[in-house]
């Protein structure tokens, strides 16, 4: 019955009885909502997310280079082959040993291995979880990811201790995998800032999480290097194992949540990827154009995407192997300064980004960071001295003004009410960047070595053509069109 019948069967003061009730009900129910949301501890500073992606950020840039270098020195012991000693780093002259070609072979196809098997694995699993903390809340998706790469260590850590088997690096990357991987982190650190930030201000928080990626890779680049070369593998794994526990600890104690979880809300259930493939069979329904055009926009812009990513992701994997290997030859250290001025440019870009956006459009931004990333890959491609190298580390100072170009880009062309299936479908995209930019960099190096050692990097420079044209392409076409809508105005 409605409300009015029941005060006109019940008496006067049954009815407001009830009312009362219910008025308690509801500040109970209340209160036991935002109990939920409130974390444990209040963070004294002024932060939210930012220390969750610092953290997991360096334990990545930290592990990364070292499971390489660890990979190569295992394989090294097992084929009887002495890298120390190479008569062919010092003079580049001398044939290269084939035993040394064979190490940068299995190397290079371990490596792809673990990629293979971590990112699909999160391939299926990132796209569930993003589009989960949707309704479960955004907290879970910071803090099992985070264990996941925390069990990742474990695994890797057994390994050294008891000297087993490298196909082992594979299961602790299963693992890690299964829980979402560092995928899932970005994903939702980057959903957290947009569920908690207004437009005015979400740019600069943005470009905070952004900074934190080059901050902590970078620092965690240079203690790595130094502290491998003067302590071996155990101990810098231990600081990754430590900075993985502690940001799932500060994500569980620190950070509120921002999303009111439903306690009915189902993790495993296909309507996740019916939400991202809704999203770009329909093109979405915001955006200043519409129909086919408007859908047409997403799925180049998501190409460009998929293809600047996979570049960045691919032949970032090799930059190790090209460094150890002959002619440059290079120890811990002098890899450690390389990997802190590729994550310099993290902070480089931004400012860049911020410089440029004065006078030109956010496209021509993007075009301009393309550029630099060719250049600078170029360059690689033919390094055959460390200054040389660093010459192209420099000249890669505006590579990463694309990636937030194209986000944003991306985020204009949906509902508000739809940019959960957006951070869903981009982290799946992603999640393919990093298992293609493994399988084809990781499989062109070793194949390409008998006749151009930097090949990969060469092949990495054509690619970027691709999006920069389309990007270029679009950007005058809408310039055309504003014109021709102002003349007819």
């Amino acid at each position: 019955m409605d409300e009015l019948d029941t005060a006109a069967i019940l008496p006067g003061e049954v009815s407001s009885a009830t009312s009362e009730d219910d008025s308690k009900e509801t500040e109970v129910s209340t209160t036991t909502a935002a109990g939920r949301l409130r974390p444990p501890f209040t963070c004294p500073l002024p932060v939210s997310v930012e220390p969750v992606l610092f953290l997991s950020v360096f334990s990545m840039a930290l592990q990364a280079p070292l499971s390489t270098q660890y990979l190569w020195d295992r394989i090294s012991e097992d084929l009887g082959y002495n890298g120390s000693k190479r008569s062919d780093c010092s003079n580049s002259s001398v044939t290269p040993d084939p035993l040394q070609k064979e190490v940068e072979t299995l190397t290079a196809h371990w490596n792809l291995y673990i990629s293979l098997g971590g990112f699909s694995v999160g391939l299926l699993v990132v796209p569930l979880l993003g589009s989960w903390s949707d309704l479960a809340g955004r907290r879970p998706v910071l803090i099992l990811p985070s264990l996941g790469l925390a069990l990742q260590t474990v695994v890797n850590l057994v390994v050294m201790y008891l000297k087993l088997p490298v196909v082992y690096f594979l299961l602790g990357r299963l693992l890690s995998g299964l829980l979402g991987d560092f995928n899932a982190i970005l994903a939702g650190c980057f959903a957290y800032v947009a569920d908690t930030s207004d437009r005015r201000s979400r740019t600069f928080r943005v470009a905070v999480l952004e900074a934190c990626l080059g901050v902590s890779g970078m620092l965690a680049s240079i203690i790595g290097g130094q502290w491998r070369q003067a302590q071996g593998y155990i101990n810098p794994f231990w600081l990754v194992l430590a900075t993985n526990l502690a940001a799932a600890l500060y994500a569980y104690l620190f950070v509120h949540e921002c999303v009111p979880p439903d306690p009915s809300a189902k993790l495993l259930t296909t309507r996740h990827y019916k939400a991202v493939w809704r999203l770009f069979s329909t093109g979405g329904s915001s955006g200043e154009d519409g129909g086919g055009d408007h859908r047409c926009k997403l799925w180049l812009y998501t190409l460009c995407f998929f293809l600047v990513v996979t570049v960045h992701s691919g032949s970032r994997e090799l930059y190790v192997l090209f460094e150890l290997s002959s002619p440059l030859c290079w120890g811990p250290t002098l890899i450690g300064f390389g990997s802190a001025a590729q994550h310099l440019a993290y902070l480089s870009s931004l400012l860049g980004l911020k410089i440029m956006q004065q006078c030109l459009e956010d496209s021509w931004v993007a075009v301009m960071g393309l550029a630099s990333n060719i250049i600078g890959l170029v360059v690689f491609s033919v390094a055959n001295t460390t200054q040389l190298m660093f010459t192209g580390y420099g000249l890669c100072f505006l590579f990463m003004t694309s990636t937030p170009v194209l986000r944003s880009k991306l985020s204009k062309l949906v509902n508000p009410s739809e940019q959960g299936a957006l951070f869903a479908s981009v982290a799946c995209v992603e999640s393919l960047c990093f298992l293609v930019g493994s399988g084809v960099f990781n499989s062109i190096y070793p194949a390409t070595l008998h006749f151009m050692k930097g090949f990969s990097f060469l092949f990495a420079a054509v690619i970027l053509f691709i999006p920069a044209g389309i990007i270029g392409t679009l950007q005058c076409l809408d310039q055309r069109r504003d014109q021709r809508d102002a003349t007819v105005s």
